[in-house]
């Protein structure tokens, strides 16, 4: 069934045209990709897609009845309201009630409102929603429903505007970079959540891996074209190959059959008046084919960098926390007694979850905060680059040859040679008639490409790179992994992208939590396994390890109900918050119980529509794990009582 189609689409912003002509369709459950180099429009169809902007030209029609989402490039968060609100932000009836009620609980309200909000809840049948939006939060890491969002990192906010996208369950979602600032933990439970069969997904990302994992087309927009390829992103660079070698193979022959047709167009002036016009026209066809620029603009980035000594960072029982220890729930250990000397020719990847305290950590090191305790010492002969998380800091009236003019005219390069900005810019793909625009005329792409630009054009031996890849194009990407391969720098790089990790890292330092960093030999790829491996390894709680899940006792009252002699001891051993979650788990508990003997039994009769047993499959597999994750909760909660 088709639930998209897109006909003859085009934009143009100013001067610019961004893309014209284009046409393709989805069917429901296809998982399609948009691959392109930066500044092509990409993010504007999505827009137009989305139907946050306008196309100039064509036609965009979604089949009737489907829910759409949209998850935009940039998420920024700055409102100082609660998590819960930026969550649940529409004005309904239900919506209002959840909201309210989860206020209640994390609020510790007396008991007289804490009812009226259970009871306002009941009355509404909202308590399958709140599930629903408690299973979202909790999927995407996010437990502090009073958290304002302002002070969430910047995964965070990622997070929360996914699981903001995801609530209303739509059939269509439309994505633009939702891996950027994601860990990786997250960007596989992602890739798991995108891959369920009934989704159909339009997506922009440079994360190649997640390519691979989740898509099963490519369209690729390149010289106005749009070529869709039916396979992963493996498949798309096996057979882009085999096109460009099939093209260039038919060019040269058009080249040749145009060289014999232009002599015979050459011919004496009186044989002109014979000549076939339908010839003539043929022959400006087979020009027009023969002579057309196949050619690919490449980032060429060639650096020179100054000698490195032996000393270059010595980090000595460095300590940095946040918070106070005598105020457990804002003590925040970032690290704990770390020594570590960073040395020539290391190339070291910084991993861990969103909020650990990676870039902090960058801070610490390269002098821009200071710590606790602790000493970090920067070798004489060092010069940092410092690519940051938060991009290029620049008025946006600036034109884009000012920016580099004003760290410098003249940038030497390896042997002697020099090269002017505007040489520099074109290395970059900033041709000369875009050099003169302003940095506001962007792309969030292109600026990260300038942003690279001014950091290495400062001649640095020491690369500090706090998640490079966001936004760049798929070609920049690779273009900046050949030359900081070849570099011979020291490298420290913060970044969640998988395969940009495995390709420049030869070791990591893995963070831990509570201020402990683990080093680690190998590949990022390898670090994955052996967390899943050892993560699988780990023995369930004592109960659960001898004699299978324990159930609670099915809550027969309402919400807020209990049995007597529960009520009286929970009262005196659990906080009031921790009561009601309880009993949330004694409602939902039972309910998934059912539903998962549901699925079984109706596994088990089998049948011959192969999609239902697979959707059965799925729903079975994310019940089983709903309900092992409240077994586990009950537990702990049950150990108190």
């Amino acid at each position: 069934m088709n639930v998209l189609s897109v006909e003859k689409v085009a934009k143009r912003y100013g001067p610019r045209q961004l893309f014209s002509d284009i046409s393709f369709g989805l069917e429901k459950g296809q998982k399609t990709a948009i691959v392109a180099r930066n500044g092509t429009g990409k993010s504007t169809l999505l827009k137009c897609i989305a139907g946050i902007e306008t196309p100039d030209e064509g036609i965009i029609t979604f089949n009737k009845g489907l829910r759409t989402g949209y998850l935009d490039q940039n998420v920024h968060m700055t409102a100082t309201h609660s998590l819960v609100d930026e969550m649940l932000d529409q004005d309904d009836p239900v919506t209002n009630a959840i909201r309210d009620y989860e206020h209640a609980v994390a609020r510790h309200v007396d008991e007289h409102t804490m009812q009226q909000a259970i009871n306002r809840m009941t009355e509404l049948n909202a308590w399958d929603h709140e599930a629903h939006v408690q299973v979202l939060l909790h999927r995407f890491g996010l437990r502090d429903m009073e958290q304002p969002v302002n002070t969430l990192s910047g995964g965070q906010q990622k997070r929360l505007a996914m699981a903001k996208v995801l609530i209303n369950a739509p059939d269509v979602l439309i994505l633009d970079e939702p891996t950027n600032h994601l860990d990786v933990g997250m960007i596989e439970q992602l890739e798991d959540e995108l891959s369920a069969p009934n989704l159909t997904l339009l997506l922009v990302t440079h994360d190649r891996y997640f390519l691979d994992n989740v898509c099963d087309e490519i369209i690729e927009m390149e010289f106005g074209e749009f070529t869709r390829f039916k396979g992963n992103y493996s498949y798309y660079v096996e057979k882009k190959a085999m096109l460009d070698e099939v093209r260039d193979a038919t060019q040269q022959h058009l080249r040749g059959l145009m060289r014999s047709e232009l002599e015979w167009v050459r011919k004496m002036p009186r044989a002109r008046g014979t000549k076939s016009k339908s010839r003539l026209d043929a022959f400006d066809r087979i020009k027009a084919d023969a002579t057309r620029d196949f050619s690919r603009e490449e980032v060429k980035i060639d650096v020179k960098t100054e000698r490195l000594g032996g000393k270059v960072i010595e980090a000595r029982n460095l300590t940095k926390s946040f918070g106070s220890k005598e105020n457990p729930g804002s003590y925040k250990p970032i690290v704990a007694h770390f020594s570590y000397s960073l040395k020539r020719g290391d190339r070291i990847g910084i991993v861990g979850p969103n909020g650990i305290g990676k870039s902090t950590f960058i801070d610490l090191m390269v002098g821009r905060m200071k710590p606790d305790a602790g000493t970090v010492s920067i070798g004489d002969t060092v010069i940092l680059g410092t690519f940051g998380q938060q991009g290029l800091q620049l008025k946006e009236d600036k034109r884009i040859l000012e920016v580099v003019r004003d760290i410098a005219e003249v940038i030497p390069l390896n042997k002697g040679r020099t090269l002017t900005a505007a040489a520099l810019l074109e290395r970059f793909l900033f041709d000369k008639e875009q050099q003169y625009q302003y940095v506001s005329t962007l792309s969030g792409g292109e600026k990260r490409r300038l942003y690279l630009c001014t950091v290495l054009m400062r001649n640095p031996n020491v690369l500090i790179l706090d998640e490079p890849t966001n936004d760049l194009d798929i070609p920049t990407l690779n273009a900046l992994e050949d030359f900081l391969t070849d570099l011979d720098v020291c490298l420290l790089i913060v970044s969640h992208d998988r395969y940009f990790m495995d390709k420049l890292c030869t070791k990591l330092l893995v963070f831990e939590g509570q201020g402990k960093i683990k080093e680690w030999v190998g590949s990022y790829t390898e670090l994955r396994e052996r967390q899943k491996e050892e993560a699988a390894r780990k023995p369930a709680t004592k109960d659960v390890a001898q004699g299978g899940a324990v159930i609670p006792p099915t809550n027969k009252g309402g919400a807020g109900a209990r049995s007597g002699d529960r009520t009286e001891v929970t009262k005196k051993k659990l906080t009031y918050a921790e009561r009601i979650e309880l009993g949330k788990i004694d409602k939902e508990m039972p309910l998934l119980e059912k539903k998962k003997e549901e699925l079984l039994l109706a596994l088990s009769q089998g049948g011959s529509d192969h999609h239902a047993i697979m959707e059965r499959s799925i729903e079975l597999e994310r019940t089983t794990a709903r309900l092992d994750e409240l077994t586990d909760r009950w537990l702990v909660l049950s150990e108190k009582v």
